[in-house]
């Protein structure tokens, strides 16, 4: 049995188009990521007391500690405010760049880009 290749499908000029659309995606998901990567990112843990900003790199640029969060008696609750806020500043780096990327590759799953 014979397979029978659609007119048009494997012409030069098709796939001079679809590199041409690939090259271009890829360049905007090249800025979007250098875009992504400069943002800052600032997550709150218990009312306020504790803040956290990331860069989009997921670096750690600063960590604020109210004093009055500060009890020698429960630093296990100071400790874990401080994950929370460190962890949701996280989210919000993945949860932004996701959804950035997805819309400029048409929803494509790329591995490697996020």
């Amino acid at each position: 049995m014979k397979a029978r290749i659609p007119k048009g499908a494997g012409a030069p000029g098709n796939i001079n188009a679809i590199m041409k659309q690939a090259q271009e995606m890829q360049e905007n998901v090249a800025a979007l990521q250098a875009d992504l990567d400069q943002r800052e990112y600032t997550a709150t843990a218990a009312d306020g007391m504790v803040s956290v900003t990331v860069t989009g790199k997921h670096q750690v640029k600063s960590l604020t500690i109210k004093p009055e969060m500060v009890d020698p008696e429960d630093m296990e609750m100071l400790e874990d405010m401080i994950a929370v806020a460190v962890n949701d500043a996280m989210r919000q780096v993945d949860e932004t760049a996701e959804k950035e990327m997805g819309e400029v590759t048409g929803g494509l799953n790329i591995p490697g880009l996020v």
